[in-house]
């Protein structure tokens, strides 16, 4: 008896191998390579039977377990993505029909999306003097995307930055900006993102000085103001004398008896030359120096 249950079991052994040959796992993979997808993009479907030839075989693509792509000759396949209906679990199966074989592979899952639009942010719309801002142009959801740039002004018209194909870029004119994201193979573009303008500041702007008035009356005091009209967020430094390069301090203000009574205002009781300048940000961008300002003191 045992012998005669080795010899079924040898011809089963046998019978498998002959019918089925190499019993590795059927494989479907998707080119590119892409969790998600949106409307217009194209899929190519991929099924290897690692058995045999690739004639031997006929294929079938499913779609959440239900046929998705009828039998067909060939092991690829390729799917454009017209609906987001179109997202599911892919699986792909082959049928050999010598023997009536099946082999079903392993599932994959796809998204498909709406078509996007690029978003592009900036890490400050004004451009210093000599500097640059960083734009950044962005796809959520996916990947693989390169970039497309474009430049405006108000009075030229729009170009594409040729030379630009990064997620982030460094620009030191100011312009209207905008981008798009561009992927795959025909190329799929997203709808251009939102413009943005960066300005950048034609030279260092200048501080100007403004006094209530033009003489000291005798045992009293003028106020001086210092302001630049182009932007906010300055801090006001106040000279003496036109070869000064260090302003006045507090201790200064005792000595000579001036006051400091708000931001960007000097109170003195001194004749002499005063200047004053704006200063602002880390590292401190300076204005120019204000015009200076004779202040005489009656007798």
């Amino acid at each position: 008896m045992g012998a005669t249950l080795l010899c079924e079991l040898g011809l089963f052994l046998l019978c498998t191998l002959l019918c089925t040959g190499n019993t590795q796992d059927a494989v479907l993979t998707i080119e590119p390579n892409w969790s998600s997808f949106f409307i217009g993009e194209f899929i190519v479907f991929k099924c290897d039977m690692n058995e045999g030839k690739d004639t031997d075989w006929k294929y079938i693509i499913k779609k959440d377990g239900q046929q998705f792509i009828s039998y067909s000759d060939y092991k690829n396949h390729r799917l454009k993505c017209t609906i987001t209906g179109h997202s599911g679990e892919y699986q792909c199966s082959g049928h050999r029909t010598s023997n009536s074989y099946t082999k079903n592979s392993n599932t994959v899952s796809i998204t498909v999306l709406d078509k996007p639009r690029a978003t592009l942010t900036a890490g400050t719309t004004i451009i210093p003097v000599g500097g640059s801002v960083t734009l950044t142009c962005s796809v959520q959801s996916s990947d693989g995307w390169k970039y497309e740039w474009f430049r405006r002004t108000q009075t030229t018209s729009e170009l594409q930055i040729r030379d630009q194909q990064n997620r982030d870029i460094r620009v030191s004119q100011g312009g209207i900006y905008s981008c798009r994201g561009k992927r795959g193979n025909p190329v799929y573009y997203t709808d251009r993102s939102d413009d943005v303008t960066i300005e950048k500041t034609s030279d260092h702007p200048k501080a100007q000085i403004t006094i209530d008035v033009r003489d000291i009356p005798v045992g009293g005091s003028v106020t001086l103001s210092c302001s630049v009209n182009s932007s906010s967020g300055w801090k006001y430094y106040w000279y003496r004398d036109v070869n000064s390069s260090e302003p006045l301090t507090t201790q200064d203000a005792v000595q000579m008896q001036m006051q400091f009574p708000s931001e960007g205002q000097i109170t003195v009781s001194q004749e002499g030359l005063y200047r004053c300048r704006g200063g602002r940000g880390h590292p401190v961008y300076y204005t120019e120096y204000s015009d200076p300002l004779i202040i005489d003191e009656n007798v």
